[in-house]
């Protein structure tokens, strides 16, 4: 499943929780966001069907947040995706999630 996704957009990292998952990747120019991001959906779900993962039918949600991040913050990035687990146990993320939309409203 990675190195499907690793031929389109080379991989960093990918890590989350239960209700979410955070990837960092390279993008290649010649591919768009929503190329990728459906790569990486349609991959995944056939692995997790295929290997029977979970006991019912695994399908993605419909959507998804997608950020570029410069290279000088790619470490801090990266970071922040290793430690999902421990980040969550001080803040959910629908509350980040609210927060971050707060943020961007007032821009």
């Amino acid at each position: 499943m990675i190195s499907c996704v690793s031929k389109v957009a080379p991989v960093r990292i990918i890590n989350g929780m239960p209700d979410h998952i955070h990837c960092l990747f390279l993008l290649n120019p010649q591919k768009s966001i929503a190329e990728v991001i459906k790569q990486i959906k349609g991959s995944s779900s056939h692995f997790i069907n295929q290997n029977n993962l979970i006991s019912e039918k695994f399908a993605w949600q419909t959507g998804y947040a997608a950020y570029s991040v410069s290279e000088s913050v790619v470490d801090k990035v990266f970071q922040y995706i290793k430690n999902q687990k421990h980040h969550h146990t001080k803040k959910t993320f629908q509350e980040e999630y609210n927060e971050f939309i707060d943020l961007i409203q007032k821009t």
